[in-house]
């Protein structure tokens, strides 16, 4: 038996934020998840907003929980399988959005014109494994725009965004590029403004290739056996 039948809610996994325009974007996100996918979207802030990923998965029982994160940090490792288990365990949760989005990335890139050089800015985390992640996909856009790149992180991991920034200054470059690897706008991505590069690329926001993805994630576990896919809780 499959979930194809059924078709169970799709819970939009997000980090809060206190920004106003970055909140905003997460609800336009989880409506145009909607309007791609036919489903029931809700979303489940892991962090600063109600209501809560678990409250979200009480009142609604069994879903599906798609992580709108790009790396595996302590959020999606660790507080979305507790709240699956807080709300019950009738849940379950698929991969993560994580690298997929890399072309969105580079459209947003794209637009702020020529530059010779890449920071890729992620939020950071103390968790190894979301650091290295990051560091992956600098190597993958540096492959695809044929230019040196970096990754440089806001906050918990180093470089920082500005030690990566002035390590590719010392090394020659003259104008250099933030390309931002976070989903939405807020704290973190007005930093990128005063980090000193030339140029900041945008979040990646409602993009298509974004909802694409979460759809697919959605659709993909539709297919598994309940059985198999109920346990699931992390991609690691």
């Amino acid at each position: 038996m499959t979930w194809t039948s059924y078709r169970p809610p799709l819970v939009l996994a997000v980090h809060g934020t206190r920004s106003a325009l970055g909140t905003r974007t997460s609800i336009a996100l989880a409506e145009a998840v909607a309007a791609a996918s036919g489903a029931d979207v809700r979303l489940g802030w892991v962090d600063i907003h109600t209501p809560t990923l678990t409250d979200t998965l009480r009142e609604l029982g069994e879903a599906i929980v798609v992580p709108a994160f790009l790396t595996g940090g302590y959020h999606v490792t660790s507080d979305i399988p507790a709240a699956i288990t807080a709300a019950g365990g009738l849940s379950t949760a698929t991969p993560l959005v994580g690298a997929d989005v890399l072309p969105a990335v580079l459209e947003r890139l794209d637009a702020v014109g020529e530059f010779d050089a890449v920071v890729l800015a992620g939020a950071g985390s103390l968790r190894p494994r979301a650091v290295a992640e990051v560091r992956a996909v600098a190597r993958e856009l540096s492959r695809a725009v044929d230019r040196p790149a970096l990754a440089g992180f806001v906050t918990a991991s180093s470089p920082t965004v500005p030690e990566a920034v002035a390590e590719l200054r010392a090394a020659g470059h003259r104008r250099i590029a933030i390309a931002s690897y976070l989903l939405a706008p807020g704290r973190f991505s007005e930093q990128l403004a005063e980090a000193g590069a030339d140029v900041v690329s945008e979040p990646i926001g409602v993009h298509p290739l974004l909802v694409e993805t979460i759809v697919g994630r959605w659709r993909a576990a539709l297919a598994e056996p309940l059985t198999d896919s109920r346990p699931k809780a992390v991609n690691d």
